[in-house]
């Protein structure tokens, strides 16, 4: 039975009545361009086949009522004149944040009734809450004939995670959910939310790429994610721009020294302007039919985030030494960090040999068995039925 079969099934039986419809958002993937979209850079990310399913039907009394079968409990209810930001610290925040955005919007939401499943795993950097608030954001945009364009839609749904939510995240996982397509990678400027659509077609040229989730859980809207935000901040303001996308990549060791005897700030900088660098050189490596060469640039990108970022953590950096050892193209965490989820760039033929290879790695150092599962560049949010 179909997810969305299930979901309008699971609706019926909750709230004794059909949903008007039924949507899917997706979960993400990063290819490359960590912690560069709160600083107005570059971004890469695809969508991945594991979705949030939501049915969902309006009401015209004010009322907001949640469902959902990956949590335990029943219906959750809301006054719709009572969101407030702070307010909510459950699960119930992301998709209440989104109608609490719309309505703060000025957008006529008069209340619904919501089930919802996702098959997106939390806490493993594959944004689960993204797809959460964009399948929302999304039914809501169809059942109210809001008429928003899907990167409007992304803003008002990063707007109630970094408000109402209270996480400090850029605008990158929103707008995958809401704007990837299949088969494709999305070149994402996020100064002025440009979008270009690139092939990646992996399987077409004899490859593939890996999803490893170490099973470590992180917590965004912990201190150390805001730490390295504020720190990018101060290392623009120090060097005089709006955001570190302004300091060119030929002028960063120039910008270093300036910067004297600030290290952390220094290595924050680092990190941010070559890794805006490395978007850029896979774009053009892909357009240039060379995907292959992206291997190397993708285990750059983990040195970094490793080195200057200081976001990773022994179960991805093993990650990232077992695959390359055992022959991968390249590799890096992806995500926020802290934990979370490597990707694993291969031949199709060493897909298996390098998956036994990173699971044996994690048996040896005593770490919890890892998830690994392939990643498909698939399609966007979308209304299912």
């Amino acid at each position: 039975m179909g997810a969305a079969v299930q979901v309008r099934g699971a609706f019926e039986e909750l709230y004794g009545t059909a949903p008007d419809g039924v949507w899917a958002a997706p979960g993400r993937v990063n290819l490359i361009g960590e912690h560069t979209d709160y600083n107005d850079g570059f971004v890469m990310p695809f969508a991945l086949p594991h979705v949030a399913t939501a049915a969902v039907a309006r009401r015209a009394d004010g009322v907001l009522r949640l469902h959902s079968s990956d949590v335990e409990g029943g219906v959750v209810e809301f006054s719709l004149d009572a969101l407030e930001p702070g307010t909510d610290h459950e699960w119930t925040a992301y998709p209440a944040g989104v109608v609490w955005a719309l309505r703060e919007a000025g957008h006529p939401v008069t209340g619904a009734d919501v089930h919802l499943a996702s098959t997106v795993p939390t806490g493993a950097g594959l944004s689960s809450s993204a797809a959460l608030e964009v399948v929302i954001a999304l039914a809501l945009n169809d059942l109210f004939e809001l008429g928003l364009q899907r990167w409007q839609l992304a803003r008002l749904c990063q707007r109630a995670e970094n408000v109402y939510v209270g996480a400090p995240t850029g605008i990158m996982d929103q707008t995958a959910s809401a704007c990837c397509e299949q088969g494709h990678a999305l070149f994402l400027d996020t100064r002025d939310l440009s979008q270009k659509q690139i092939p990646f077609d992996l399987a077409a040229e004899g490859m593939r790429l890996l999803v490893v989730d170490t099973q470590v859980k992180h917590a965004h809207s912990g201190g150390e994610y805001g730490k390295r935000r504020a720190g990018c901040e101060k290392g623009a303001a120090l060097l005089g721009v709006d955001a570190l996308r302004d300091i060119a990549y030929d002028d960063l060791d120039a910008s270093l020294e300036r910067l004297g005897d600030e290290a952390e700030v220094r290595r924050l900088v680092r990190h941010v302007v070559t890794e805006d660098h490395r978007v850029e050189r896979v774009v053009a490596l892909l357009e240039a039919g060379d995907t292959r060469a992206i291997g190397p640039v993708l285990t750059e990108g983990h040195a970094s985030l490793r080195d200057d970022f200081q976001v990773s953590c022994p179960e991805l950096d093993l990650v990232v030494e077992a695959a390359n050892a055992a022959g991968a193209l390249g590799a890096r965490m992806t995500g926020g960090g802290f934990g979370g989820s490597a990707i694993v760039l291969a031949e199709a033929a060493d897909v298996d040999t390098i998956a036994k290879a990173v699971e044996e790695a994690f048996a040896a150092a005593g770490f919890k068995a890892p998830r690994v599962f392939e990643a498909v560049p698939s399609a966007g949010a979308r209304r299912e039925s």
